[in-house]
């Protein structure tokens, strides 16, 4: 009779564990734009199992791809408001919500990856992300999305000249606008989400957007000419809303920080990744790529309205950005 009571009690007492442990876990929806398979899959799905393993359970994520809860914007606005808990996203309109993440997107600040990862993972970058806190948004870490280059469908770009008069898709980004009119383009913004039907039908000639969002979104069934502009740095970051932020232990917000920071590595490593096959897929998929662009007719072009980048941001904090080494 003991043994049968002392298995009933042992069954009862697995049960309620089971089930307290079960109430204990908080499951946490992360979005963003690409697939899956994509660098921002990559990136988010190390976020996800290093928080969980973390948290030793007690956090776990529900995966968004594909921009299954809308465009970039749109999620960072569900993140302020707190009815979405995480996006990974590019800082093209997250400069709309933090005015000051805008000095990242200045065409051609960055001389490459080593420059800017080091410039986002020191000082500057750190004082970007607590600047979020002010509006209601929790950066956890930078992670990347890469040199933007640009795609269309009329003719190759070489030099800038080559761009004047091309529709080309944009962020909903003032200072992508402004540089990208230098050199002749009619910026034309648009939601992520909208941007391959809009190609396939003819709304817009082209986009530009790094290797890794070329390859994933297959942009190569729509676009004829890749040109290798890298005319802007594209960062990315993991935001996560206070609502689950203010909720956290001081150790469980450090795993989640320790979890952002593994989760951007394997993002740039998928990155550099891409960038070093992806050009071969993409003339696999039938693009034309112009390998030796004119780079310096950009630069001369964007040179115009660095004034007003200085007048904007600061000298200083430009010129900061560009003695990092």
């Amino acid at each position: 009779m003991k043994t049968t009571f002392t298995r009933i009690a042992l069954a009862v007492a697995a049960t309620v564990a089971t089930i307290g442990a079960a109430q204990a876990q908080t499951v946490l929806k992360i979005g963003y734009a690409t697939s899956k398979e994509s660098h921002y899959g990559v990136g988010s799905t190390v976020f996800c199992d290093e928080m969980e393993k973390g948290t030793q359970g007690r956090y776990k994520c529900q995966q968004f791809p594909s921009s299954a809860l809308g465009g970039e914007r749109e999620m960072i606005e569900a993140v302020q408001l707190g009815t979405l808990d995480l996006v990974n996203t590019s800082t093209g309109p997250l400069g709309n919500f933090v005015p000051e993440v805008k000095i990242v997107d200045i065409p051609f600040l960055f001389r490459g990856y080593d420059h800017a990862r080091k410039t986002l993972d020191g000082p500057i970058g750190e004082d970007l992300l607590a600047k979020m806190r002010a509006k209601n948004l929790i950066g956890l870490a930078w992670t990347e999305n890469g040199f933007r280059h640009m795609t269309n469908n009329k003719r190759p770009i070489v030099k800038a000249e080559d761009a004047k008069g091309l529709k080309m898709r944009t962020m909903e980004n003032k200072v992508h606008m402004d540089g990208y009119k230098t050199f002749g383009i009619l910026p034309t913004p648009m939601p992520f989400p909208e941007l391959f039907t809009a190609l396939q039908q003819g709304t817009v000639d082209g986009q530009e957007n790094p290797i890794p969002v070329i390859l994933s979104a297959k942009f190569a069934q729509v676009q004829k000419h890749l040109s290798l502009t890298g005319h802007v740095y594209s960062p990315a970051v993991i935001i996560l809303s206070p609502a689950v932020w203010n909720k956290l232990s001081d150790a469980d917000k450090k795993v989640f920080v320790d979890a952002a920071r593994k989760g951007a590595a394997a993002q740039r490593k998928k990155v550099n990744d891409d960038e070093a096959n992806g050009i071969a897929q993409l003339r696999k998929d039938g693009m034309q790529v112009v390998e030796n662009v004119d780079g310096e007719s950009f630069r001369k072009a964007v040179a115009t309205v660095f004034p007003e980048y200085a007048k904007e941001f600061g000298a200083d904090r430009i010129a900061a950005i560009q003695a990092v080494k």
